[in-house]
Parts: C-alpha cells; structure tokens; sequence
C-alpha cells in the first residue's frame, strides 16, 4: 500500500468512509488487551444501571478503527502522523462505526492535515471535531 502523492492531494479530497461492524465479543477482547474492564463496557445491567442503553465500546477501540481508516487512506500506519477526536456519543455493540476524512491543507513538505469523524449506522455523530496529520508520498 502507498500513500497518495502529495502532488494529487487537494483540499476538498475526501476519505472513502470505512466501516466496520463492532461487537461484544470484539468489546471483551479489547477490555481484555488494553486492561479497562469497566463493567459499562462488559456488563449489561450495570451499563443500563448508570444510564447508558446496554454495554458501549471503549473510546479508544472506536478511535483505533478511525486510525485504521484514515492509515489504510494515507497508505499505511506509519503515514499517520497524529490523531485526535472528541469521544461524543455511546458506540453499542451491534453497530457499524463509519468513518470520514476530508483533507483541509497540505504542505510544502507533502504533509496533509484531514478533518475526521466517525458515525454509527443508527446515525450518532460518535468521534467528532477529529484531525489526522498524514505524511502523503513526494
């Protein structure tokens, strides 16, 4: 995979959306690799308990798709730069996360900044204000 030439990169360029369908099951193995066992990412009732509509994804498996996304666009992880977002709402198990980039400048030096944000299919806005800096090919 290669990044796209810094050449052939406009402000306007837009990401392909990316989604990907999370579940429970993917849920449990990232509270199990990164260590967060929050019972409102594991356990239904205590979820429901505080408010929330059952468990939810962990904000850093959602952001981690983002960065999937965004990486495969710029022709692989080391192209990503940096990212960051906003956590805004709940990612339940069951929905597809979709992420979006539009390229707002590029450099000089063929580094592209992209505004990015992620949805689910029930239509929440669930990473927003984001921005990804990527190292585009010269």
């Amino acid at each position: 995979m290669s990044a796209p030439a810094a050449s052939e990169v406009v402000v306007g360029d837009t990401v392909a959306p990316f989604s990907k369908r999370v579940t429970q099951e993917q849920i449990n193995a990232y509270a199990d690799a990164s260590g967060d066992h929050n019972p409102i990412h594991l356990e239904p009732d205590f979820a429901r308990s505080v408010g929330l509509p059952g468990t939810i994804a962990h904000g850093m498996l959602e952001m981690g798709i983002l960065a999937e996304a965004i990486a495969s666009w710029a022709g692989g992880n080391a192209n990503l730069l940096s990212l960051s977002c906003r956590f805004s709402k709940p990612l339940l198990p069951g929905d597809t996360i979709i992420c979006t980039g539009t390229v707002v400048s590029v450099d000089d030096s063929g580094v592209a900044t992209l505004d990015v944000a992620a949805s689910s299919d029930r239509g929440d806005r669930v990473l927003t204000n984001g921005r990804a800096i990527v190292r585009l090919s010269r």
